[in-house]
């Protein structure tokens, strides 16, 4: 193979590569308010990394639903100033 075509098909595999890593973010939604019906049973916070740019939040309830919450939000800062 010439040269050219390796360049370009190695450019190919760095896009594909690169398109997969986008968007590995556990949460797509995210929650405004604190309130459920069911108890809280584990709250995990995921600090941002190379594949997500942000801080999620992931509360498990007692019943095993889990949902995410905005960390930006003044209600969701106390609830995490008061578990520290």
């Amino acid at each position: 193979m010439s040269s050219m075509i390796k360049v370009f098909l190695l450019l190919a595999v760095m896009v594909c590569i690169s398109k997969a890593h986008e968007n590995q973010c556990l949460c797509q939604r995210v929650r405004a308010n604190l309130i459920g019906k069911s108890p809280v049973k584990d709250i995990q916070i995921y600090p941002a990394t190379i594949f997500c740019d942000r801080v999620e939040i992931v509360v498990t309830t007692s019943n095993n639903f889990r949902y995410c919450l905005n960390p930006s939000l003044d209600k969701v800062k106390r609830l995490l100033n008061k578990i520290m």
